[in-house]
C-alpha cells in the first residue's frame, strides 16, 4: 500500500482545509517545494498535490508552486484541482506529473475523462468525493444526486488508474478514516481505491493496510503529518508491509 503525503495549495501556500471549506484553511508553510523535499527525505516516493484555488476556478491557479514541487520532488507526483481540458491534462504530463486527478469532470463530463484515460493509460485518477454517500463537486461546494458507487462503476472499463475516495465530513478533522465506506467501495468496484480524509495516526494506516488485498491501493494524509501526529517514515514502513 502506498502512503501519499499531501500538499494542498492555496495562494501559493501549503494549507489544509477542514471539511473542504476554503474559509477554514490552516497555513502550514509558504514554500511548497521545500515541503516536497522534506517528504522525500522522510522516504516518500509519492506525493499528492491539489491546487485548491484551481478546483474552484476550473483552471490552474498555483502553477508556479506546482512546477517548483515537480522540480524539487524526485518521485511520482499526483496532481488534482481544476484540470478540465485536454490541453491542461497534456500540459501537466509534459511537465512531469505522473497522474492527473479528476473529480468534477468525472461527474459532469465522463466521456472527457474516459478519453483522457485512453490517451494516457494508467495516468488518470477519478476522485470520488462523498458527503453522506453522495458525490460532491466544484471543490466540494455542490453535492450531486449521484451515489459514490454509481459514479465509480461508470469508469470500471475506462482504463483509469484508480479511484480516490474522500469522505468530506472527515477531511482535515483528524477523526479517522472512514474505513468501512472505503473498503466497501473497493469491494463493489474492480478499480483500486485510494483512501483520503481524516487520517489521524498509525492506526488508520494499519487498518487500511489490512485490506490492501481487497483493493486498497493507498492512503492520502495531510494534517496528521503537519501536526506531528503521524510520522511519515513509520507510516510508509507500515504500509509497505502490507
Amino acid at each position: 500500500m502506498i502512503v501519499f503525503p499531501a500538499i494542498d495549495l492555496k495562494g501559493g501556500q501549503v494549507v489544509r482545509l477542514a471539511e473542504g471549506d476554503m474559509a477554514r484553511a490552516t497555513v502550514y508553510g509558504d514554500n511548497p517545494a521545500e515541503q516536497a523535499m522534506l517528504f522525500s527525505q522522510a522516504g516518500s516516493q509519492f506525493l499528492h498535490v491539489v491546487d485548491l484555488d484551481g478546483s474552484f476556478a476550473g483552471k490552474a491557479e498555483n502553477r508556479e508552486a506546482v512546477e517548483a514541487i515537480l522540480q524539487a520532488f524526485p518521485g511520482h507526483v499526483q496532481l488534482g484541482g481544476g484540470i478540465r481540458t485536454p490541453e491542461a491534462v497534456e500540459g501537466w504530463f509534459d511537465l512531469g506529473v505522473s497522474r492527473v486527478v479528476m473529480g468534477t469532470a468525472a461527474l459532469k463530463d465522463p466521456q472527457f475523462v474516459k478519453d483522457m484515460a485512453a490517451a494516457f493509460p494508467g495516468g488518470i485518477v477519478v476522485a470520488v468525493d462523498a458527503k453522506d454517500g453522495m458525490v460532491a463537486t466544484e471543490g466540494w461546494a455542490d453535492v450531486s444526486d449521484v451515489s459514490v458507487v454509481d459514479l465509480a462503476r461508470r469508469f470500471e472499463d475506462a482504463g483509469v488508474a484508480s479511484l480516490l475516495f474522500t469522505d468530506i465530513g472527515r477531511d482535515g478533522l483528524l477523526k479517522g478514516v472512514n474505513i468501512d465506506a472505503t473498503v466497501d467501495l473497493a469491494r463493489q468496484t474492480d478499480l483500486p481505491v485510494i483512501a483520503s480524509g481524516g487520517v489521524k495516526g498509525l492506526s488508520d494506516i494499519r487498518m487500511l493496510a489490512l485490506h490492501a488485498e481487497e483493493g486498497i491501493e493507498g492512503v492520502i494524509t495531510g494534517r496528521a503529518l503537519y501536526d506531528g501526529r503521524l510520522d511519515l517514515a513509520a507510516a510508509i514502513a507500515m504500509a509497505e508491509g502490507s
